[in-house]
C-alpha cells in the first residue's frame, strides 16, 4: 500500500496540503477522517456554534482544525485559507446554503476543486457545470439503494452506467454466465469475512454483469396487478378488527371486554331459568333487563333475582363504556385523518423509521416498486412527512423507541423493519423491540459508530447494520481528490467503487500487461479503452499491453485504486 501522502494530486501540492470541510455530523466526520488518514492531508473543519452544539467529536481526529466561525461567508473562507488550500467539500444538509457557499468560493478561487453534498440530485447536475471544476453529491441518494436491497434481502441492483453499458450487481445464479463482467465478492467462504475481488474469479457468488432487461408490456400489466393484488389485501376482516383496536384504547376495550362477558354470563344463567320458554325469551328477556331497566317480578326464586340485578347492572355499566369508546374511536380517527395517518394496517409491509434525507429516499423507492410502507417520525417538520402524505402512505407521528408506537404499526406481522433515523440511539431501541414483537423479524439498523455496529450483530444478533455517511463517504473523498469515480458498490459495511484510471506517459503501468495493474482483494479491471480507439475493450486478455493515455475501468477498494493511481501517475510528476 503507498504512503497516505502519495495519493494527494501532485499538480495542487503547490497550493497547499489542506481541504477545507464545512459540516459537523457523520459525513463530514468520515471525510475528514478518509482525508486525513487515508490521503495524509490536513483538514480545516468550519462550522458555527449553533453546528458545533450537535457535531461529531472530531478531537479524535488527528490533523483536523475545527474552525468555529458566526457564519461561512467570505471573512471565514479566507480564515480557513481556501486560497491555498487543495479543495472545498460542503457537507452540510442544506442545498441553499452550500449553493451559496460554493458561489463566494468560486469568486475568492475560480480554480478551486468543489464537492456539494446536495440532496436535490436533478438541480445538482445543473449546478455542476454553472459552478465548473465540481461535483455536487446526495448522499442519500448513494446510500439509499443499498439499504433498501438488504431490507428486502436482495441485491443492491442499482444500475451504473459505464462506457455505454449498464452494470448491475447480481447472484451469480441469476446472471447469464456470457453478461458477467468479473467476480466482486465470495460471501460463502471459510473465512469470517467476506472476500473481495477473490483471485479466483470464479469463486464470487455476487458478480457485476451487464443488464439487458426491458419491460414489456405484459411485464407491465403484472406489475399492476401484483400492486392491486397487495392493496385489496388490506380491506381484509382482519385488517378491519386491527385499525378499530389502533383508535380506541386498550382501557376502554378491557373494561367494555369484562361487561359483556359478566353480562352473556349472568344471561345465559338467567335464561335457564323456569319462567323462560325458549332460547329467544332467553335473549329477549336479558336484553330487556339490561338496556330497559330490570322488570320486578317478585315471584321469581332469590337465585334469579340475583341474576336480574347483575344483568341491569351490567347494562347500566355497558351504555356510557360503550358511549365513550365510540367517542375516543371518532376523536382519534378525526386525529389520523389530519395527520394522514389513517390506513388500514397490513401484514408483509415494510416499517420504516426515521423520514430525514435518507429515510425520505428509501420511502420513495420503496413507493415506486409497489411495495406497502408504513412510515414512523416523531418529528411532523421532517422531510418524507409531506412525501408520505402526499403519496398515501400510512403515517405515524411518534416515538419509534417506544413499543406501543411499533405496535400501532403491525410490526408484529411486517416483512421488514428499517430504523433509518439520525439517532443511533432511536434506531437501535427500534430494532430491540421490533425483535421482542417478532422474533425472526428482518432488521435493518442505521448505526454510525463501527463497533458499536459489532457489538450489537454479536450481541443482540442483529446482522444488519449499516453507516449512512460510511457507504457515501467513499464518494465524497475520491470526489474532492478529482478522480474519476463512476459509481459505488455496498458489500457488508465496506465499500467497493468503480472508477477510471489514465496511464501517465512513463509511468510504472506504461509498456507493462493488463494482468499486472489486477490486484487479488484489491483492484480488477473489467474494460481497457486504448488510446485513440472510440470504445472500450470489456474483460481485455491479461497479456495485454498497456500504453501511455490508455483508460482503464476497474473495480477496486479505496487502497487498491489509490495505489493503482500511483502506479498510473506520469513519469516526473512527483507522488511523495
Amino acid at each position: 500500500m503507498s504512503s497516505p501522502s502519495s495519493v494527494i494530486p501532485a499538480q495542487r501540492r503547490g497550493t497547499g496540503s489542506h481541504f477545507v470541510v464545512n459540516g459537523s455530523d457523520g459525513l463530514a466526520y468520515r471525510l475528514a477522517e478518509q482525508l486525513t488518514q487515508r490521503y495524509g492531508a490536513d483538514v480545516v473543519l468550519l462550522m458555527t456554534p449553533e453546528q458545533l452544539r450537535g457535531a461529531r467529536d472530531f478531537s479524535e481526529l488527528p490533523r483536523v482544525r475545527v474552525l468555529v466561525v458566526d457564519r461561512v461567508d467570505e471573512r471565514a473562507l479566507h480564515q480557513a485559507d481556501l486560497t491555498n488550500s487543495l479543495g472545498l467539500a460542503l457537507a452540510v444538509q442544506d442545498d441553499v446554503a452550500n449553493i451559496h457557499i460554493a458561489l463566494r468560493a468560486r469568486d475568492i478561487r475560480p480554480d478551486l476543486r468543489l464537492v456539494v453534498r446536495m440532496y436535490n440530485s436533478n438541480l445538482g447536475r445543473g449546478i455542476e457545470e454553472l459552478l465548473g471544476n465540481a461535483k455536487v453529491l446526495s448522499d442519500a441518494e448513494i446510500a439509499a439503494p443499498a439499504l433498501v436491497a438488504i431490507a428486502l434481502d436482495e441485491v443492491s441492483a442499482v444500475p451504473v452506467p459505464v462506457a455505454g453499458r449498464t452494470l448491475v450487481v447480481a447472484r451469480r445464479g441469476a446472471a447469464v454466465p456470457a453478461d458477467v463482467v468479473c467476480g466482486l465478492v465470495d460471501t460463502v467462504g471459510t473465512g469470517a469475512a467476506v472476500d473481495l475481488l477473490p483471485a479466483d474469479a470464479a469463486s464470487a457468488d455476487l458478480v457485476l454483469a451487464e443488464s439487458r432487461e426491458t419491460t414489456s408490456v405484459a411485464d407491465t400489466v403484472n406489475a399492476v396487478a401484483l400492486r392491486m393484488t397487495r392493496r385489496a389485501r388490506r380491506w381484509r376482516l382482519r385488517a378491519v378488527v386491527d385499525t378499530m383496536k389502533s383508535l380506541v384504547s386498550r382501557q376502554f376495550r378491557f373494561a367494555v371486554s369484562t361487561a359483556l362477558v359478566v353480562l352473556a354470563v349472568a344471561g345465559f344463567f338467567f335464561a335457564r331459568g323456569e319462567h323462560v320458554r325458549s332460547l329467544w325469551d332467553g335473549i329477549y328477556l336479558t336484553a330487556a333487563n339490561a338496556f330497559g331497566g330490570p322488570e320486578l317480578s317478585p315471584d321469581l326464586p332469590g337465585r334469579q333475582q340475583v341474576l336480574q340485578l347483575v344483568i341491569a347492572l351490567a347494562g347500566l355499566a355497558l351504555v356510557p363504556l360503550v358511549t365513550a369508546m365510540v367517542v375516543e374511536g371518532l376523536v382519534n380517527a378525526r386525529l389520523a385523518v389530519a395527520q394522514g395517518r389513517l390506513r388500514l394496517p397490513t401484514d408483509g409491509h415494510i416499517v420504516l423509521v426515521g423520514l430525514g434525507n435518507v429515510g425520505t429516499r428509501a420511502l420513495r423507492m420503496l413507493y415506486d416498486r409497489g411495495l406497502p410502507v408504513i412510515a414512523i417520525d416523531i418529528n411532523e417538520q421532517a422531510r418524507g412527512v409531506a412525501l408520505a402524505r402526499e403519496l398515501g402512505i400510512p403515517l405515524i407521528i411518534g416515538d419509534a423507541s417506544r413499543e406501543s408506537t411499533l405496535r400501532s404499526a403491525n410490526v408484529q406481522r411486517c416483512r421488514a423493519l428499517m430504523t433509518l433515523a439520525s439517532n443511533d440511539v432511536i434506531n437501535l431501541e427500534a430494532a430491540l423491540h421490533g425483535r421482542n414483537l417478532q422474533p425472526q423479524l428482518r432488521v435493518l439498523v442505521r448505526l454510525f459508530d463501527g463497533d458499536l455496529a459489532a457489538r450489537v450483530r454479536k450481541t443482540f444478533s442483529i446482522r444488519f447494520t449499516r453507516s449512512v455517511s460510511y457507504l457515501a463517504a467513499p464518494a465524497f473523498a475520491e470526489a474532492l481528490m478529482d478522480r474519476e469515480v463512476i459509481g459505488t458498490i455496498s458489500v457488508e459495511r465496506r465499500v467497493l467503487l468503480i472508477a477510471e484510471v489514465v496511464v501517465g506517459p512513463g509511468s510504472p503501468l506504461d509498456g507493462t500487461r493488463v494482468g499486472e495493474a489486477d490486484q487479488p482483494g484489491a483492484v480488477r479491471v473489467i474494460a481497457l479503452a486504448e488510446f485513440g480507439e472510440p470504445r472500450p475493450l470489456w474483460r481485455p486478455a491479461d497479456n495485454r499491453v498497456l500504453h501511455a493515455r490508455d483508460r482503464l475501468t476497474v473495480v477496486a477498494s479505496r487502497d487498491g485504486l489509490s495505489d493503482l493511481m500511483a502506479q498510473a501517475a506520469a513519469a516526473g510528476v512527483a507522488t511523495s
